[in-house]
């Protein structure tokens, strides 16, 4: 149930609606209390030398200029004096001033009067320092004088101010009426704060008064502040059954629901509205029309374009440009050049934004042509040679780098031959013009136009700019011609033009590409000299691309001749340089090249402490990795789940498998979440001990945390059938084939093998035929084509499987390989 049901029913009961005291208070009632021609002719004069001293002096006057004037003060010159400044500072310092004078005290009128300057010039600062003087004032206000000043607070969304005010003048025991509770409920509903509004509504019913059109108005409005969209239309219906919807309503809640996006209950809204015989003002259609086109409703923003056309209204550019962008959007380019053409015929002349828009989106290149003769004669020159690189940039974009190639072309040589190359005196080429072609050319991989096009910049006069010089040096380095992007970078020399970091490291990356590590130290120098940093991603793919191909060495010379530059190498570098000792078993220089970076003042990371860990746990050198682990410990560095992996999984290999344990349980104690990896290398390492019972418990706690994959699961088949329970593997055999999850080879050797091993033939000869079926049956040179062998020669000794075996090997099904030994 919306407030207004609540605190107003029936509403169709009230009373009809006259003059509310909204009106009756008015702005015009407040602020003219008091007229020059009412005040006696010595009360005039001294409004005037008043108005005098304080409007052109530029300091606040001096105490002895006004001492005479004190005495003289009312509440009717005061307000007289403050309506007659242009200037709110000016007024303020009055307010102040006759605040400060013996026998004077200021009226609600005064108040009002300041309040109605404050707000109007929006100084929330000074409109603070003056309710509060007016609470401290104690000043008696009327119910009419109230709600004037809580509604210029509430113009300022001073919602907190107004509330305070209105509870203050209550406690006073000064009258409240409509008026007043109507100009807190406006300044209320500025705010959108649903609760407090219900909270006055009904402390107003209470009261005895009730509500009228501007009470639901801003009931209505602070739902739609708060977007409760759907009792604001409960309150519209409400509304419009006692005959209180005129257009201010009606705009409240379209624009709304426009703003907030809610655009199709906008539109049945508007709908309803000739049947309220109402129509939408100007102003309105601008922001409706902007709202539809922002939420993709340009079909109807153009029909309520119309219908304020059919009004009389003439829209104004703005508006016209956003309807022919929103059009251009949904590639509805005929209704746009309609709409533009419609413009020129209004006699509006089109900006540059709205031809930009139309070129931007064109496909046909005549058309472009077309618009850019036809701007001419409405933008300067620089706004046109903007418009030509537009449709360059539409050519290029749309797949004619061609055509924007030739035209760049004929408008630098004045070729008149094509229709569509009469511009050329319209436009003057700027350093865009060609980046934009060249740019499109490299993209192309065709260099050797970008080139041509490049060089003849210094043809036409046209100055390189840095953008082109890094497009081109950009696409031949990804083309492998670094001789071409030193001689740019000469040529930038020359020409002043500074090259940037993008600059540098485009050409450094070619060397980090080819592993050039001379190159790279050489170009790195250069940078040096311009202050210019080498990108991680090109430092990180050199030492990477050495490692891999075991040229470790070289990738340690480079990282040092880095820091030789002034360039730290950072630790994902240094963590590939380390790992490619590790990998050639180079375990003691890895471990000093480690600990070199800590005495070089660096702090390894999480990462690099993973790299040397891993490393020498393959290594066998546990005792060092575990030494590793607690350094890290006591450097405050929290192992990540990866370290907790590496360690378990190397324990578990080096069949230590309680310490393997003890680091899974290290994790939790850690905040370190156990994943598939971590689980399914610890249940292979228990059953690999034997220790089944625990593997199938581990098992179990991690399917309530994790879903097993393929790798899990088959790591738990494989350690069942170790252990000697092939019967419980084969229950996850089959798991995973409700799971549609394609088992490896060894899977089903290792299912065969243990059910032969346990002289479990049927079930051995029903692994074989699933092996079979599935296509899993180990070549010659699978390690597991051995085990095969060796089980298949028990079923041939076995006489209740001899005649399956001997069949399957006649049909073939059983591949030859199979049955060969050493021995023939």
């Amino acid at each position: 149930m919306t407030l207004a049901r609540i605190f107003f029913k029936p509403l169709n009961q009230l009373f009809p609606l006259s003059h509310t005291l909204l009106h009756v208070y008015s702005i015009t009632h407040f602020t003219n209390h008091h007229h020059n021609s009412s005040l006696p002719p010595h009360n005039l004069e001294t409004v005037n030398k008043l108005i005098s001293i304080f409007t052109h002096q530029k300091q606040p006057p001096k105490s002895s200029q006004l001492a005479s004037f004190g005495p003289k003060l009312t509440t009717s010159i005061v307000e007289t004096v403050l309506k007659s400044f242009k200037n709110w500072e000016t007024a303020f310092n009055f307010f102040n001033w006759a605040s400060n004078q013996n026998g004077f005290c200021h009226n609600c009128y005064t108040y009002n009067a300041m309040a109605s300057i404050l707000s109007g010039v929006r100084q929330n600062a000074a409109m603070k320092t003056l309710f509060l003087d007016l609470v401290n004032s104690r000043c008696y206000m009327s119910a009419g004088g109230l709600g004037f000043f809580v509604r210029c607070l509430g113009g300022l969304g001073m919602v907190t101010e107004a509330n305070e005010l209105f509870d203050h003048v209550k406690k006073l025991g000064c009258g409240l009426n409509e008026y007043s509770y109507n100009a807190l409920l406006e300044a209320i509903s500025k705010s959108g704060s649903v609760e407090l509004m219900a909270v006055r509504m009904s402390e107003m019913r209470d009261n005895g008064w009730k509500p009228d059109k501007y009470t639901l108005t801003s009931v209505l409005q602070c739902y739609c502040r708060a977007s409760m969209f759907d009792k604001a239309l409960d309150v519209f219906e409400q509304m419009g059954e006692c005959g209180w919807v005129d257009a201010y309503v009606f705009s409240i809640l379209i624009v709304s629901l426009t703003k907030a996006g809610e655009v199709d209950r906008a539109i049945q809204l508007i709908n309803k509205m000739d049947g309220f015989k109402i129509s939408l003002n100007e102003k309105t259609f601008y922001v409706l029309i902007h709202g539809f086109v922002k939420n993709g409703k340009v079909d109807y923003g153009l029909n309520l374009f119309k219908k304020m056309q059919t009004l009389g209204f003439v829209p104004g550019i703005s508006l016209y440009g956003v309807l022919i962008e929103g059009l251009c959007k949904n590639k509805e380019f005929k209704t746009a050049l309609q709409l533009f053409t419609q413009m020129n015929e209004m006699g509006l002349h089109p900006d540059v934004s709205i031809f930009n828009i139309l070129i931007a989106s064109l496909t046909d290149e005549k058309d472009m042509m077309s618009l850019l003769e036809e701007a001419k004669d409405h933008v300067n020159k620089k706004s046109m040679t903007t418009l030509f690189n537009t449709a360059l940039t539409r050519l290029v974009n749309y797949g004619s780098t061609d055509r924007a190639y030739h035209l760049l072309q004929a408008i630098m040589k004045q070729n008149v031959g094509d229709d569509t190359f009469k511009i050329q005196n319209l436009v003057s080429l700027d350093a865009s013009s060609f980046g934009i072609v060249i740019d499109g050319l490299c993209q192309k991989g065709e260099l050797d136009m970008a080139l041509d096009l490049f060089n003849s910049m210094d043809q036409i006069g046209c100055k390189k700019s840095l953008l082109v010089y890094n497009n081109m040096i950009i696409a031949l380095s990804n083309a492998n011609q670094v001789e071409k992007c030193h001689e740019l970078l000469e040529e930038m020399k020359t020409c002043s033009v500074s090259p940037s970091q993008f600059t540098h490291n485009s050409i450094f990356g070619y060397y980090c590409k080819t592993a050039d590590v001379n190159g790279a130290i050489n170009i790195l120098h250069e940078m040096r000299t311009h202050g210019h940093q080498p990108w991680i991603k090109h430092c990180t793919l050199l030492v990477k691309k050495l490692s891999i191909n075991r040229k470790v060495s070289e990738a340690s010379t480079f990282l040092t001749m880095m820091r030789e530059e002034g360039f730290f190498p950072n630790m994902i570098a240094y963590s590939a340089v380390i790992d490619g000792w590790l990998k050639m078993g180079e375990y003691d220089y890895a471990l000093k090249m480690f600990r070199d970076i800590a005495a070089s003042g660096h702090c390894a990371d999480v990462v690099a402490y993973n790299t040397i860990i891993n490393g020498l746990a393959k290594g066998k050198r546990m005792s060092e990795a575990r030494d590793i682990y607690d350094e890290m410990l006591q450097k405050f560095l929290v192992p990540s789940v990866v370290t907790y992996n590496v360690l378990i999984d190397a324990y578990c290999k080096n069949c230590e498998v309680d310490q393997a344990v003890c680091f899974f349980k290290m994790m939790g104690e850690n905040n370190r979440h156990p994943n598939v990896v971590t689980y399914s290398t610890l249940i292979d390492g228990l059953c690999n001990a034997g220790k089944s019972d625990e593997a199938l418990l581990l098992w179990n706690e991690m399917v309530k945390v994790c879903n097993p994959n393929k790798i899990a699961l088959m790591a738990l088949i494989n350690g069942l059938c170790k252990c000697g329970k092939p019967d419980v593997g084969l229950r996850y055999f089959k798991e995973m084939e409700e799971k549609n999850m394609r088992a490896d080879t060894y899977v089903y050797v290792a299912l065969f093998d243990a059910f032969s091993s346990s002289s479990n033939a049927p079930m051995a000869l029903y692994m074989l035929r699933k092996m079979i079926q599935n296509e899993r049956v180990p070549d010659a040179l699978d390690k597991n084509c051995v085990i095969l062998r060796e089980a298949l020669v028990k079923l041939l000794d076995d006489p209740l499987t001899y005649s399956e075996i001997k069949i399957l090997i006649e049909d073939g099904s059983v591949p030859i390989h199979l049955l060969k030994t050493d021995d023939t």
